[in-house]
């Protein structure tokens, strides 16, 4: 097969060198007895796979499948190789054809096509692999752009020539230099350590909140660090694959220095003020706070940069770390969750003022909430107004008004119905006009 194409594009001509080596390397195979019985190997080793394979599939799912509710260290390993089950197939066929090579090699010397077929049998695993064991969004993407395309290329012989071919080809940034292969070595060894790390990170953070003993700021801190530590780790792991000397790491963190001291100085900031917080352990998650600005809610997330607030209504509210250090911030869950309300009222002045105290502190102990300790309801005479006697009752609960129970709501239907039962008056305003008749001039 002889064509004229040197007036064809380069890229044309490699295509045509490519299929004329690929059709001399085919009548090679087809015209050689030695080829042929290679072929009839692997089609005896896939066919044995295949039974095999129908035998013992079955069976291994069967033993790797553990009880229902079964949660031990073993259950979770057998739940693990479950899922590698349909790699069975081809990896048996894959050592099949590895015995069948040797035998093929040791009878013509030559062994071409039994270890193009392994190649074969490698890159249908990890189709497999990809298709139907993955489930990561991230990794099924990896191993569909990045796996799959290296294993065709290593089961058509093809991969050490592209990876020969990319070290050679360059790309020069100013003064720094690196090949094409690097790059793409990085991108993948970073994209799959800083998965890991991710992956890492969830079960580290999953761990420590699981530590019940530990106070819930100890907690969160060993959080933050584990997960600096982590992802710190993959980031000189990446330097170190890529060939990066950590040496020159020392200017680009000087940069950074000055970086912080000029344009991120609230970041590092509110960083450090997050790090005060979870030391200290004033405000941490599931607290109840309201800023010096007015605004309160519950912490339901602390993050590098802020701490966020869910308010009654629903509304989240991201406060910078800093805001706690430097404002004045009011922790009702620091000290406990018991916490003191009150709910002021008035009587006619014709009430015997003498029998209210105890007929509204019984009646709100009645409710289920209110707490004898620290103390128990309290009424207070609180002044003389214009149209009645002031009072006000204080009482304890263990929780916060306006939020899931509303307290106070509940307080001033038994104070209500406390005074109606008493036939005790409820004042309400009086205006006295006073017409004088016209004098005579």
């Amino acid at each position: 097969m002889n064509f004229d194409l040197a007036s064809q594009p380069m890229i044309v001509q490699q295509a045509a060198g490519y299929v004329l080596q690929g059709w001399d390397v085919a009548k090679t195979w087809l015209l050689s007895p030695a080829a042929w019985s290679q072929f009839g190997l692997l089609i005896a080793a896939f066919v044995l796979a295949w039974l095999l394979t129908k035998r013992l599939r079955p069976w291994l799912e069967r033993w790797l499948t553990p009880d229902k509710g079964n949660n031990s260290i073993l259950a979770t390993i057998r739940r693990f190789l479950l899922i590698f089950v349909p790699l069975l197939l081809p990896l048996l066929a894959w050592g099949f054809t590895g015995i069948g090579e040797q035998v093929t090699r040791s009878l013509f010397g030559s062994g071409a096509v039994i270890a193009f077929g392994k190649r074969l049998f490698l890159l249908l695993a990890a189709r497999i692999l990809v298709r139907e064991i993955i489930s990561d969004g991230f990794l099924k993407l990896l191993g569909k752009y990045v796996l799959l395309p290296i294993m065709a290329l290593y089961a058509l012989g093809f991969l050490d020539d592209s990876i020969a071919r990319l070290n050679e080809m360059t790309i020069s940034l100013g003064n720094i230099e690196f090949t094409v292969m690097s790059v793409i070595r990085g991108m993948i060894a970073g994209s799959i350590l800083f998965w890991i790390g991710r992956w890492s990170n969830d079960q580290t953070g999953s761990f420590i909140s699981k530590q019940e003993e530990m106070p819930p700021a100890t907690r969160q801190l060993a959080s933050k660090a584990a997960e600096v530590a982590i992802f710190g780790l993959a980031f000189l792991l990446l330097m170190n694959i890529m060939g990066i000397p950590l040496t020159s790491l020392a200017v680009l963190g000087g940069a950074i220095g000055v970086g912080l001291g000029f344009g991120l100085q609230k970041i590092a900031s509110n960083y450090i003020s997050g790090v005060i917080l979870l030391l200290e352990g004033q405000a941490t998650v599931g607290d109840f706070v309201e800023l010096d600005s007015g605004e309160a809610g519950t912490i339901v997330q602390t993050t590098a940069r802020a701490m966020i607030l869910e308010t009654f209504d629903g509304r989240w509210i991201v406060v910078p770390n800093e805001d706690f250090i430097t404002t004045r911030v009011i922790n009702y869950s620091d000290q406990g969750s018991a916490n003191r309300y009150e709910v002021p009222f008035s009587v006619s002045y014709k009430t015997d003022i003498n029998t209210v105290p105890d007929i509204i502190e019984a009646a709100v102990a009645t409710h289920p909430d209110v707490l004898r300790e620290p103390f128990p309801p309290d009424c207070e005479l609180r002044g003389f107004g214009d149209s009645g006697i002031d009072f006000a009752v204080e009482f304890w609960v263990n929780g916060l008004d306006d939020g899931k129970n509303k307290y106070t709501s509940d307080v001033l239907f038994l104070v209500w119905n406390a005074l109606k039962d008493n036939n005790i008056e409820i004042p309400y305003p009086h205006r006295v006009i006073e017409i004088r008749p016209a004098q005579d001039s």
